[in-house]
């Protein structure tokens, strides 16, 4: 446990955003997988790369991350 004010308001802080990130990573996961579940609704995957985006515009996720999610998705699409 911190002792120090600003370490304390730190703890704080960081716990207040990470509560904040798990909602918009939990959407996100959740469209991923549904598009991945029916690869022939286009409606899915464009809603997978919107949360996919809104995620990473939002700094939940990085920018390679974001990439690496999109390309393996595409890839899935694109081999049925």
């Amino acid at each position: 446990m911190p002792n120090i004010k600003s370490a304390k308001k730190r703890v704080s802080v960081c716990k207040r955003q990470s509560e904040e990130n798990i909602p918009v990573r939990g959407s996100m996961r959740t469209a991923v997988k549904k598009a991945s579940k029916d690869l022939t609704n286009k409606d899915l995957i464009n809603d997978a790369f919107k949360k996919i985006d809104n995620a990473l515009k939002k700094g939940v996720i990085k920018k390679n991350t974001a990439a690496r999610k999109k390309s393996r998705l595409m890839k899935k699409v694109n081999s049925k």
